[in-house]
């Protein structure tokens, strides 16, 4: 029986005839809906015809998570007086619940996506709902950018509705065509904000880690908001971890602790969902509370202000969740859970000074994660570079490009980019594409059934207390008896019905370590590493890698790292989960990686030859070469050159000057003068350093090289220029005294030291290349007396003042009233008239 009256009362309702109107004009909308309005449940049963108004219509309806579209589903089927698997289904990965009957089927966008690639028409749907597309996750972005291709080239009458509480529905307009916004006026309820800052300051969150005082303090303000408030308190915390950790410092608590968050029991995640069977209720929640889940009886919000973010480091092959502060929007949708059915409050634990600085939306994932999976699916569906498609935010060229580089190795897309047909049976397994060639490539090695056993393990990270040894891990959760332990157990199954039971290799056996050891360096095989002692070991890819010093694997030789992150301030990575493995294994999951030659390279101050072999950055064998090619001495040392500097070569003091005045003529005329800064020279080491860089084996040689000879080759003398070097930029000036006096080049102008006497009747400042020089007149003992570029003013203006300071100090000088009537020199007045 239809529960009407609670249909009735959901706020979205009012906007439903719009949002009908636009489906029927234009078959795309943007509906923006605040949290509680019914948007995730009303409007699905209104499209598909189940509320009596309208035909029948088959809908679809795609959660960004698992315990969303379970809850999604059996709300509206408890809203036609029904259970799930009628008229409401659900199918998330490893569960359907769908019947011969079932109109809205309620997805996650993973299986959504695996569903647009096994068939693009979509045959039997007549509308989809992409829910919750504020948060941004690449999946729901993905599967957004496929239904406007669906639309527009095979099924224009495909009705697609983007949903949210809190979007950018501007920029989802536009993507989908300009389509109609629509949005309906929530039922919200006031929240009193209040700011619950730590007393001392607490480190901020780095990789994974949070800091303990902080999680204290949460407890705590749990603990404050059950004396201070009515009602049952939710309390948003990063991941699983945090939430154990407070959950133990709220023991004795005069209130029910439960815990919600993507791996919990599907029994527990109804209990919270269900409500109170009476007493008061603390619910512990990652964001999966965020939006699409109402949790009844909650009037308090306790927001840590942290979240988790996937980040990835292409450089390292390092991809991991890492904790970031909270958005300002996700602050907003936490807060109002407190407001959905009274009145409520929520503690924020910050400063609210630090809430203006706060970023206004979480990045979309698209723009930080690692893009395997998402290339992997644009080339299934035809698009490699996913330059077609329409999204919000085109994918990083970098990551794109780390992204094919890892599915050409694995086979999955060839040369060009394109998929092959390995690649589509990847695709359609559900995991990320390196998962997939573990799965595939390890069931030919150590059997179907122990693969599938190995990869559920890496698909979905184990707990810390399992240990950091991925075979023990694997033992444990054979005989496992917690809520994980059964979701490794429903993945195993589903992973070995994927490969089929003809699937070769199903009957071998061999050790669960050496199974694990492979199977991990087939999915990583970057992560091959080789112990260089003391609980260090370097990865293939030339990361460094350690141990906790409690660990059993710090003995072993080689290992499979499938686990890792390296905090901010650490030169290397941490190990968390990984297998022993052999020299024999990491060749065969990594051989594509190996690589034989004769190396020869710049290293502590040295040419160093070599012939190495090597697995990635971890060296096999290494022996001397005694005639190394001339062209990998000569790479060297230019790399020497490049790390150490010029100053590597033999510069006398003319060399050096000779170099400034090039630089100078080549900043004030231009070409055909050269560039000789450090970046130009280096570029151009065959103009000026040959033949004598190719004729040196060692450090010591360079040193030979005069390093003005080989500038000289730069003159520009085919233009009959290089004659001119010594008339546009002198090496010296000659003054009045008649001394030749050095011009330093150095600074921005010229700079001409000279005593002052012997400038005695010089009238207008000398100039180089016609830029005046900038004369520093000097004392006679040689000491800075004044500095002019206009000689003439200094002689009429300036000369007064320093004649009175210099008369005193230095009697035996001539200081004429005027100087033009004197003849410059160095000299004395008494040898003066000697002379």
């Amino acid at each position: 029986m239809i529960r009407t009256e609670a249909l009735d009362r959901l706020p979205v309702r009012t906007a439903v005839p719009a949002l009908r109107r636009a489906l029927d004009d234009r078959g795309v909308a943007v509906l923006c809906a605040p949290p509680g309005t019914g948007k995730t449940t009303l409007v699905p049963l209104v499209l598909a015809g189940l509320t009596g108004e309208g035909p029948v219509r088959r809908v679809v309806v795609a959660e960004p998570r698992r315990i969303a579209a379970r809850a999604a589903a059996r709300r509206m089927a408890w809203l036609l007086g029904e259970q799930p698997g009628g008229r409401i289904g659900f199918t998330v990965r490893g569960e359907r619940v769908v019947g011969r009957d079932t109109v809205v089927e309620v997805v996650t966008t993973g299986v959504l996506l695996q569903r647009l690639q096994r068939d693009q028409e979509l045959a039997g749907v007549d509308a989809v709902i992409i829910d919750e597309c504020h948060e941004r996750h690449l999946d729901a972005d993905t599967v957004a950018a496929f239904l406007l291709d669906v639309r527009e080239a095979i099924r224009p009458d495909l009705r697609l509705v983007a949903a949210s509480a809190t979007t950018d529905a501007e920029g989802w307009a536009r993507l989908l065509g300009d389509a109609p916004v629509v949005e309906a006026q929530g039922v919200s309820h006031p929240v009193e904000v209040l700011w619950a800052p730590p007393v001392r300051p607490v480190k901020p969150p780095h990789g994974m880690r949070v800091d303990p005082a902080l999680l204290t303090h949460v407890a705590a303000t749990v603990r404050r908001a059950l004396g201070e408030r009515e009602g049952d308190v939710l309390c948003f915390l990063p991941g699983v971890g945090e939430i154990g950790r407070v959950a133990g410092q709220l023991a004795g608590v005069d209130a029910e602790v439960l815990q919600v968050h993507g791996r919990a029991p599907a029994a527990v995640q109804d209990a919270v969902l269900a409500g109170s069977s009476g007493g008061r209720r603390v619910v512990l929640a990652t964001s999966v509370a965020e939006s699409s889940l109402t949790v009844p009886g909650v009037r308090v919000v306790v927001d840590s202000g942290l979240a988790r973010e996937p980040r990835t480091d292409h450089a390292r092959g390092l991809s991991a969740l890492t904790t970031v502060r909270a958005s300002q929007a996700a602050g907003r949708q936490r807060a109002g859970r407190a407001g959905r059915e009274a009145p409520g409050a929520v503690y924020r634990c910050w400063d609210q000074a630090e809430d203006g600085r706060l970023a206004r939306f979480p990045s979309p994932e698209i723009k930080v994660a690692d893009l395997a999976a998402f290339a992997l699916q644009a080339a299934c569906w035809g698009d490699p570079d996913a330059s077609s498609l329409a999204l919000l935010d085109p994918p990083p060229a970098g990551a794109m490009g780390a992204a094919r580089e890892v599915l050409e190795a694995i086979g999955a897309v060839d040369g060009g980019g394109r998929v092959t047909e390995r690649g589509v049976r990847m695709s359609r397994l559900g995991l990320h594409p390196r998962l997939a060639r573990a799965l595939l490539d390890g069931a030919r090695e150590v059997g179907a059934r122990r693969a599938a056993e190995v990869v559920a393990l890496l698909s979905e990270e184990p707990p810390r207390e399992y240990g950091d040894d991925l075979a023990a891990a694997l033992r444990t959760a054979r005989r496992g008896q917690d809520g994980y332990a059964a979701r490794w157990k429903q993945e195993v199954r589903r992973l070995s019905s994927s490969l089929g039971s003809g699937s070769p290799g199903t009957g071998k056996g061999g050790s669960d370590d050496a199974a694990a050891g492979l199977v991990a360096a087939l999915a990583f095989p970057e992560r091959v590493a080789r112990a260089r002692g003391d609980g260090a070991f370097l990865m293939a890819s030339g990361t460094g890698a350690e141990l906790r010093d409690s660990s059993r694997l710090r003995s072993a030789p080689w290992l499979a790292v499938a686990v890792a992150d390296r905090p901010s301030h650490a030169a290397s990575a941490r190990v968390r989960l990984a297998a022993v493995i052999d020299e024999s294994t990491a060749l065969l999951a990594s051989g594509h990686l190996r690589v034989r030659g004769e190396e020869v390279r710049w290293v502590d101050g040295e040419v160093v030859a070599r012939a190495v072999d090597r697995l990635g950055a971890v060296e096999l064998a290494v022996r001397p070469l005694k005639q190394p090619d001339p062209e990998l001495v000569r790479g060297a040392l230019v790399e020497g050159l490049r790390r150490e500097g010029l100053g590597l070569l033999r510069w006398t003091r003319d060399s050096e000057q000779l170099r400034l005045r090039l630089a100078f003529l080549h900043r004030v005329l231009g070409p055909p003068w050269p560039d000789v800064s450090d970046g130009a020279l280096l570029a151009e080491t065959g103009a000026w350093l040959e033949p004598e860089l190719s004729r040196a084996r060692r450090r010591a040689d360079l040193g030979r090289i005069d390093a003005g000879q080989a500038l000289r080759r730069l003159l520009p003398w085919a233009t009959g220029e290089a004659v001119r070097l010594d008339e546009l930029a002198p090496e010296r000036i000659e003054v009045p005294s008649g001394s030749r006096i050095r011009v330093e080049y150095g600074g921005e102008q010229p700079v001409l030291a000279v005593k002052l006497q012997e400038l005695f009747g010089m009238g207008e400042t000398p100039r180089v290349a016609g830029v005046p020089v900038l004369v520093h007149l000097l004392s006679p003992a040689g000491r800075p007396a004044a500095v002019t570029a206009d000689l003439a003013s200094f002689w009429q203006e300036g000369y007064r003042a320093v004649r009175a300071e210099l008369r005193g100090r230095y009697p035996k000088h001539p200081w004429p009233e005027d100087p033009a009537t004197v003849p410059a020199t160095r000299f004395t007045s008494a040898r003066l008239k000697r002379s």
